[in-house]
């Protein structure tokens, strides 16, 4: 595909309230209950936040050109001294194993078994892992960044026509003002779905779409980027469940059948620079509701991991060949907890603005997810609950901030249902 420079025109601004979070947590163990639940009323909001926004908050405006220079922050970017990072945090580097995709896609020998052993090892432990040699050109990493760096620095009131609206999971985040009070995170993101069933056909390239019906023609060459990009991440991921089944000993083809259907998010962040880098975070503690995430970062560090065993924050470099590999809570319960999901967080500096493109691959919104039967046992019963993609989406857009415990909660929850149900 040829690769032109979009052209960006300031437009009308229609102003709409600022979203609910979109970045999601977990934790371990609950046992299976009969049946999922059939509707979602309200569970008891996270202890970290009220769902509802202040006065104060909903008149708040994060606007990164502004912001990004003023010597202090608003109160409401400050996050509690045991939860800001400190000074010494993230110097050190987590051990993140590189997987040799094209080796194992290749069959070399005994390519299958080291990646399996490689992605075995990570996710066991803290969940991370990385691909190289994973056929996405490196012009089209390029220019995807380029685009991202391209749609952030325009006005907000351009970028404010992508709004997203309260309650949904797509659209453009300016932080989290209109929704949270407090603890907010020093970011913007634009997210859009992407399913491989409608980009089947060319008339019907649901990422272009998107571009074209929220933006306008002066956006197509963007549209058609992440077209292309999400299709490479489409492909890529399953490529990554065919290693991630041979780990488990299940097969490669037990997840990349799963997930052939997916129904995905792709995520552009932008993290500004900020001059109390030391007072706030990019994005809180959080661990991905989402199966996988594949992050691919530019040259700026910032994405921050935590090691459980010895309570330190870890820092992930960037690497321009590679992709980031994180497991997320869905596919935590696809494995029946095998495999962690586990603590990361964005840090900010005060030089350099930060970008990364997230791709969250998600199951359709109907499939229930439940581990193989291989992977449940006398030793082993059920760690979590039938669940769908779409009732754990809707908690955590609607009725739960996301924090460490998103996926026990939401397990509590269901439990709780079906008991008042039977």
């Amino acid at each position: 595909m040829a690769i032109a420079s979009p052209r960006l025109t300031s437009m009308a601004h229609l102003p709409l309230l600022s979203p609910p979070p979109t970045t999601f947590s977990s934790s371990s163990s609950s046992s299976a209950p009969p049946s999922m639940p059939t509707s979602m009323p309200p569970p008891p909001s996270s202890s970290s936040s009220s769902s509802s926004s202040s006065s104060s908050s909903s008149s708040l405006v994060f606007d990164a050109a502004v912001l990004s220079r003023q010597a202090d922050i608003p109160a409401q970017f400050v996050w509690p001294a045991e939860e800001a990072p400190a000074a010494e945090a993230g110097e050190e580097e987590l051990g993140v194993p590189s997987v040799d995709l094209g080796a194992f896609l290749s069959g070399a020998p005994g390519a299958a078994a080291e990646a399996a052993a490689l992605v075995r090892w990570a996710c066991e432990r803290h969940g991370f892992f990385q691909v190289v040699n994973h056929g996405v050109p490196a012009r089209l990493l390029a220019e995807a960044h380029r685009c991202a760096a391209a749609f952030f620095a325009t006005p907000l009131p351009e970028k404010q026509r992508a709004q997203r609206r309260p309650g949904d999971s797509c659209g453009y985040a300016s932080s989290f003002t209109g929704r949270f009070s407090e603890k907010l995170p020093w970011k913007e993101t634009l997210s859009f779905r992407f399913s491989p069933a409608n980009a089947a056909a060319a008339a019907d390239d649901l990422v272009l779409k998107y571009f074209l019906c929220t933006l306008g023609h002066d956006y197509e060459h963007i549209g058609r980027v992440y077209q292309e990009y999400c299709e490479a991440m489409s492909r890529l991921s399953l490529e990554i469940m065919e290693v991630l089944g041979l780990s488990l000993g299940v097969g490669p083809e037990h997840y990349r059948r799963f997930f052939e259907g997916n129904d995905s998010t792709m995520r552009l962040n932008y993290y500004p620079p900020c001059q109390r880098p030391e007072l706030t975070l990019g994005t809180g503690p959080h661990c991905d509701p989402t199966s996988l995430t594949i992050l691919h970062q530019d040259d700026v560090s910032g994405l921050q991991v935590y090691t459980a065993e010895d309570e330190r924050w870890r820092t992930v470099r960037p690497r321009a060949d590679a992709f980031v590999v994180n497991i997320g809570d869905t596919f935590m319960a696809l494995s029946n907890g095998r495999y962690k999901s586990c603590l990361h967080r964005a840090v900010v500096n005060r030089e350099a603005a930060r970008k990364s493109l997230a791709f969250f691959l998600c199951p359709r919104m109907d499939r229930v997810v439940r581990p193989p039967p291989a992977l449940v046992d006398g030793r082993n019963p059920r760690a979590y609950p039938d669940f769908t993609w779409a009732a754990l989406l809707e908690f955590t857009q609607k009725h739960y901030r996301a924090d460490m415990k998103t996926l026990d909660a939401f397990s509590h929850w269901i439990q709780s249902t079906n008991k008042g149900v039977a």
